[in-house]
């Protein structure tokens, strides 16, 4: 079993070959992207573990779409002071599937 952990726009995931997955948007989208910060890595029984990353490990997605969630509303409310405020986010993200741990 070939899996690898990585992080990428503050957050770590979990990844094998094959699995999609959304991250936070990336500035610059090609075709294949590759992310540098392995930190734990497993082909069939052998375990790297990086402190904090694997030298010279890489895996490599490939860029599937681009797009954003669906709004989220913010809403603020004080009782007795005639305050109420709303406000909506949308966040952008990259799908990416894994194509080589």
């Amino acid at each position: 079993m070939n899996f690898a952990v990585i992080k990428t726009g503050g957050k770590q995931y979990l990844v094998k070959p094959g699995s999609k997955l959304k991250i936070e948007k990336l500035s610059d989208v090609k075709d294949t992207v590759f992310f540098d910060n392995v930190l734990l890595r497993m082909e069939g029984s052998d375990l790297k573990i990086g402190a904090p990353n694997i030298e010279g490990a890489r895996v490599e997605a490939k860029v599937k779409r681009e797009g954003r969630e669906a709004k989220k509303i913010v809403f603020k409310f004080s009782s007795k002071a005639r305050y109420k405020k709303k406000k909506g986010h949308r966040q952008e993200f990259t799908e990416v599937e894994i194509v080589k741990t």
